[in-house]
């Protein structure tokens, strides 16, 4: 599995990051970096939670940063 951390600056200032291969994962900071670990942390979170409940099995997976 490859997921992407897609980030953006908001007219406001703050970084916006997403994974768009898992909905709903997206996180805000104060800057890039800020904004895709924080991503990242929740992306694991999720694919963590899938296994811990039998919806995903054991699979290697990659991130990259888009």
């Amino acid at each position: 599995m490859h997921f992407t951390i897609e980030h953006e600056r908001e007219d406001d200032g703050r970084w916006l990051a997403e994974v768009p291969e898992l909905p709903g994962v997206l996180a805000y900071g104060t800057t890039a970096n800020e904004a895709m670990a924080k991503a990242e942390v929740l992306a694991l979170r999720v694919l963590a939670d899938r296994l811990e409940h039998g919806e995903a099995g054991p699979q290697a997976i990659s991130i990259a940063i888009g």
